[in-house]
């Protein structure tokens, strides 16, 4: 890299590495919680002021009220039956990662989407910060536009790169 560095990992540095333990099984509790759909006694895993950032399509919750309201409660109305499967996870101190994908039925709107009985499969992953036993920060990506593409949606009308992959557009390449 030309120049100057930027500063990395400032979030994580001076995590606590004999917190690992407390992290994974507050991460674990949440996960077999939220697998039993469950929404109004989730606070036994997150702290009342905890922030939920979400990508664009998801937005960002400031507290476990907005949380439970705001994204807990509209995903289980729009995808029942939905099991979390996180297919990795990683602990270190105060922090934990996973990626996975949730396995739902589509029984209610998503997206304008009305619900089509269909099976579908939403990717994400996330990242967690957990202080005394608490989640009080959880960094999110939920793949929407993989979950509509399987509705029968393009969110990209054609645009998406994989017409690079399908042959279908010749990819760009930079000036250099």
């Amino acid at each position: 890299m030309k120049g100057s560095r930027p500063e990395q990992a400032v979030l994580s540095r001076d995590t606590d590495m004999s917190k690992t333990d407390d992290t994974r099984r507050v991460i674990e509790d949440m996960v077999d919680g939220l697998n039993d759909h469950r929404i109004d006694d989730i606070g036994e895993f997150f702290s009342q002021g905890f922030r939920w950032m979400g990508n664009q399509g998801c937005g960002t919750k400031y507290g476990l009220k907005e949380f439970q309201d705001n994204w807990q409660r509209p995903f289980q109305a729009a995808f029942s039956d939905k099991t979390c499967i996180d297919e990795a996870r990683l602990y270190m101190g105060e922090w934990a990662a996973a990626f996975g994908r949730q396995e739902a039925t589509h029984s209610g709107e998503f997206l304008g989407i009305a619900a089509t009985g269909k099976r579908v499969e939403i990717r994400y992953m996330d990242f967690w910060k957990v202080v005394e036993g608490k989640i009080v920060d959880n960094w999110v990506n939920v793949d929407f536009a993989h979950v509509a593409a399987q509705l029968g949606v393009d969110l990209f009308n054609g645009e998406g790169w994989e017409a690079f992959d399908r042959g279908e557009k010749n990819s760009p390449r930079p000036d250099l």
